[in-house]
């Protein structure tokens, strides 16, 4: 572009900035006071849309005015439905796990008689010059929120509080940039590839800017298919045109007039919300022909994907898209340079893309200098499993995995009647590593995860317990992956096969001594024979397991014995008559089978013959009971006392 037409897309964005400072001080900046409602998915599924109804009608019954404003997910997603109160004079607060009774105490309590009824808060945050700021509070205070830092604070579906706290300056900033330059300053960030792989980005739009074609595709693959992981569908949202700007400023380093979003249909919240950004960004000129009155063109297609676990591997993406079924291929050549319809195809993830905007604006040395020597910037995760605060979290690169497990998310939840273990995480989705105790010292970064066996993944953690049987996790990991085989090769489609057979057989406690070493050897074969990505990590919860929980496989095998007490064939449970409450009846009641009978002297007893092991009993025992224990091997479990109606 020329000078003219730099300093025209100048004005015409500053014109289009001021109108949302305007429109931002109308809806927050006023004498109103604003309550912020988390409305991603899991505050949803919480009961958000209940609860953004009751403040509106609390508020019109106090004849209060006030704005009430969705917003995302701010990653507290064991608090859900998370609230923010905002009032002139005051310091915003944030309140966890609102009901909508809950809501009607608040309006009265905080709005009309300025009492913040600490007994149910959950923060108190800062006021800057835009937003509240979470740095205070103490589990965000161990974070360094970069793609995150406006999630839960701005309406997802109104593009003019985005660029009100500075959204889009990176793509016009990049506007006045040669596309070299772009690239350059991706290059010097040391920005890596965040779905997995950790290729390093600046080098990847190099490779798809040089390429010969005159046609260019850029496409965001958010294709998040792995268990446990949710980070990519809270992003997106939560701040849409995060995205869609990191995007934006891909096309243009790139040379690409066309893009994908591509995204699972099973996530309908983010797909809505990605259109909606698209319908935005296009109305007010910055997406679609000649953007901000300059020549630069691109526009971007939502796909929405029929959620194959395999379409995340970007040459099946492509395929998909193409109207194929979605099947990796061989490379090279690799997408960068043969991609989409043959052309130059830049595919990055949804992490990746949020990057760029903060790299573009901020500069590349200060996003380099987060993080490890070859590890920058920072990572996000969804965390769940056996963890007290389950949710998101971003973290800088080189980050204790044991910081994060215990310090930022709370640990391990309490049992019912004792403190329960810290046994291992599985990172990296269905196909990274199983952790245990002694490497929770490990950074999290590319290179150090690695060394235990795990990878980064697309960013799922699940935090595993005492009471989970790693032979079980892994049986469950490969029951994922074998079943999103696409089958075409025989490594993955008939090896993880094999893999699931031998470990089912020993969940059931008719494993062979052999068994062990045939795992490794095959697990082996696979990672070197597979095709793609998905074959060759496929046996590494098998790998990692076998490695570090060696012990509980044999027990399996020669013992038929499960140490955690998991694996439903291998134990069984027992009412202990000295501890069972002749008055209470609530495991009766809670037998789906009818497995539990009545003895002499009311007590309860247990017939195995019926029982499915579904521990419903056990979770409803009154803890000053704890009357229900398991067993295993199930074949030591005494014998059960005679129904009071049968003759002694």
């Amino acid at each position: 572009m020329n000078r003219g037409t730099k300093t025209a897309v100048l004005q015409n964005f500053a014109a289009i900035k001021g109108r949302a400072l305007e429109a931002w001080q109308r809806s927050r900046e006023g004498e109103d006071p604003c309550i912020l409602i988390g409305t991603a998915t899991c505050g949803l599924a919480a009961g958000a849309l209940e609860v953004f109804k009751a403040f509106e009608e609390a508020a019109a019954a106090k004849n209060v005015r006030v704005h009430v404003i969705p917003v995302g997910c701010m990653g507290h997603c064991y608090a859900e439905p998370l609230v923010v109160i905002r009032k002139p004079d005051f310091v915003p607060v944030l309140y966890g796990k609102v009901t909508p009774t809950m809501a009607g105490t608040l309006v009265k309590q905080c709005l009309v008689e300025n009492n913040f009824v600490p007994e149910l808060v959950l923060a108190a945050l800062e006021e800057n010059e835009f937003l509240p700021s979470i740095a205070d509070f103490p589990r965000f205070a161990r974070e360094s929120r970069l793609i995150l830092r406006n999630a839960g604070m701005i309406n997802p579906e109104e593009i003019m509080d985005y660029i009100a706290c500075g959204g889009y300056d990176g793509f016009v900033r990049a506007m006045q940039m040669a596309p070299e330059e772009v690239i350059d300053v991706v290059r010097r960030s040391g920005l890596r590839g965040l779905g997995g792989a950790g290729y390093p980005t600046g080098k990847k739009w190099e490779i798809c800017r040089n390429g010969s074609a005159a046609l260019k595709y850029v496409i965001c693959n958010a294709d998040e298919g792995d268990p446990g992981s949710f980070s990519d569908r809270a992003l997106i949202e939560s701040n849409p045109h995060l995205l869609l700007e990191g995007i934006l400023i891909a096309a243009y380093a790139v040379g690409a007039q066309s893009g994908y979003f591509y995204v699972r249909n099973e996530y309908p919240l983010a797909v809505k919300r990605m259109r909606t950004a698209i319908r935005q960004a296009r109305e007010i000129g910055l997406l679609g022909g000649e953007i901000l009155g300059s020549d630069v063109c691109f526009d971007l297609t939502v796909f929405e994907g029929s959620g194959a676990f395999v379409c995340g591997e970007e040459t099946a993406l492509i395929r998909s898209i193409e109207g194929e079924r979605g099947m990796p291929r061989h490379r090279p050549p690799y997408p960068a340079t043969v991609g989409l319809k043959g052309a130059p195809t830049l595919i990055d993830n949804v992490k990746t893309m949020a990057h760029v905007p903060g790299i573009v604006t901020g500069g590349a040395d200060e996003f380099a200098s987060i993080g490890t020597g070859s590890s920058k910037g920072t990572a996000v995760f969804a965390v769940a499993g056996k963890i007290n605060n389950a949710g998101l979290v971003e973290v800088a690169m080189g980050t204790p995995l044991k910081e994060v497990v215990f310090e930022i998310c709370g640990g391990i939840p309490r049992g019912k009647s004792k403190a329960k273990a810290f046994k291992a995480i599985q990172i990296g989705g269905p196909s990274g590593g199983c952790i245990p105790e002694q490497f929770l010292d490990t950074p999290i970064d590319f290179d150090s995860l690695q060394e235990p066996g795990a990878m980064m993944g697309s960013g799922g953690m699940v935090v595993l317990d005492e009471d989970d049987c790693m032979v079980e996790v892994a049986r469950y990991f490969l029951d994922f992956t074998q079943k999103e085989s696409c089958g075409k090769c025989t490594f993955c489609r008939v090896g993880t096969r094999q893999l699931l057979t031998i470990l089912e057989d020993i969940t059931k406690g008719v494993g062979r001594s052999e068994d062990i070493d045939l795992l490794v050897e095959l697990s082996e074969d696979i990672k070197g024979g597979a095709l793609c990505g998905l074959g060759k990590t496929a046996p590494n919860p098998v790998l990692t397991t076998i490695k570090y929980f060696r012990h509980e496989y044999e027990a399996h095998i020669a013992r038929k014995c499960c140490p955690a007490m998991m694996c439903r064939d291998l134990i069984a449970y027992y009412i202990v008559p000295e501890k069972c409450e002749r008055s209470c009846d609530v495991c009766v009641g809670s037998c789906p089978t009818e497995a539990i009978y009545t003895a002499k002297h009311r007590i309860k007893a247990i017939d195995q013959e019926k029982c499915v092991k579904c521990a419903a009993c056990m979770e409803v025992c009154p803890p000053e009971y704890d009357a229900i224990v398991k067993f295993s091997p199930a074949d030591t479990v005494p014998p059960a006392p005679p129904r009071i109606e049968e003759k002694e």
